[in-house]
């Protein structure tokens, strides 16, 4: 397919949103945050060269959707949440934990109601890269749960939100409901959603932490699907959502694991989303089971057989196998395939080169012209 295709998503081929940071990016915002030497116009055009050429990678190698790499962001989640009103970013001495790394100490604070304000530079960033290609433009945000699974109880400070919970999970909703509007206004028709918490509880040591705070892991999930069905069920008819689930990525580690069967149904059936990237590219994701709970119809699940987080790259032949032991439980009509995961959910990027990264997005687009025929069909 060419960069110039008006073919709507799902795509056969497709990729989860971040890329790696160039060098000219790491140093620019070195320079801005940390030395103060250079001002934001001088950063932005950086980034604005920098999201420019990753726009013409993905199109150069036949990616039907692109994003701007998420080049401007720090983190996938929280810069979209340090944005939205009443939520603030704290800094404190000890990150959260991964295995065998601490990620860098910034904790989500939920500081007064929620909302979603009509400046957030999501916005703009997602023009940015609509005047800039000829494919279609998509961006990626954090989906609604990771403001309540990455918010400690102590930091949400609104006494509402402390009595009552599903006042929190409302305005959630809400926030999130308005933000699908402001995207739909700015042009945006393919807006994914990393929720990615849904796989954190099926993992039995996040499921045991909360549990410890007095919280059902099962009634969280069914709470947090709740949440997005809601964000999105108003979405106009030509607005597709996906939505990305993973078990970590920070330098190439993890920070869960377990199978998907305890939120397969509630991901499928109670989301009202269109498009699911999962992470399958391990065996800490565990068996192809849930896909089983797919319904029929126009739903598509990307397996992310392809990992980001090393630079080795997958046979067409293995991932085909992959593809076939899939069709067991789903229609393979109802599959694409995506990478596992972002390249760079955070600045520091997973321990990968680029020219890994490219080979990936050139194998997601192999495969999906070897199984299906092309990236669109």
């Amino acid at each position: 397919m060419s960069s110039t295709s008006v073919a709507k998503p799902p795509y056969r081929a497709d990729h989860v949103g971040s890329l790696l940071r160039p060098d000219s990016v790491k140093a620019a915002r070195r320079k801005f945050f940390d030395e103060k030497s250079i001002d934001a116009a001088e950063l932005k055009a950086v980034e604005d060269a920098a999201i420019r050429d990753v726009i013409k990678l993905q199109e150069d190698v036949g990616i039907p959707a692109v994003t701007d790499g998420e080049i401007r962001r720090s983190f996938w989640h929280y810069d979209f949440m340090g944005d939205l009103t009443g939520l603030d970013l704290e800094q404190r001495d000890e990150g959260v934990q991964f295995h065998g790394v601490k990620l860098r100490p910034i904790f989500p604070t939920i500081t007064g109601k929620l909302d979603f304000p009509s400046d957030h530079p999501m916005i703009e960033h997602f023009r940015f890269v609509a005047a800039n290609t000829k494919a279609t433009p998509k961006i990626s945000i954090p989906g609604p749960s990771c403001c309540h699974f990455r918010t400690a109880r102590a930091d949400i400070k609104p006494k509402e939100y402390q009595d009552d919970p599903e006042a929190l999970f409302s305005d959630l909703a809400a926030t999130y409901a308005k933000a699908v509007r402001a995207f739909y206004d700015a042009g945006c028709r393919y807006l994914q959603m990393d929720d990615i918490f849904f796989a954190y509880l099926c993992d039995p040591k996040h499921r045991a932490a909360k549990q410890a705070e007095g919280m059902d892991p099962d009634w969280l999930i069914d709470r947090y699907a709740w949440m997005m069905h809601e964000a999105i069920k108003d979405r106009p008819a030509d607005m597709v959502i996906g939505m990305h689930m993973c078990r970590g990525n920070f330098v190439s580690t993890y920070a869960a694991e377990g199978a998907y069967d305890p939120a397969a149904d509630a991901i499928f059936n109670k989301t009202g989303v269109d498009i699911y990237f999962m992470e399958y590219d391990s065996e800490r994701a565990g068996g192809l089971e849930p896909l089983r709970l797919l319904p029929k119809g126009s739903k598509r699940v990307l397996p992310g057989f392809i990992t980001t987080k090393t630079g080795e790259l997958e046979s067409i032949d293995d991932l085909k196998r992959k593809f076939e032991a899939a069709s067991q439980y789903a229609d393979l009509d109802q599959l694409g395939i995506a990478p596992q995961c972002g390249f760079a959910s955070t600045e520091e990027g997973n321990k990968i080169t680029a020219d890994d990264q490219k080979r990936k997005l050139e194998l997601v687009v192999k495969t999906a012209e070897a199984i299906w025929g092309g990236v669109d069909k």
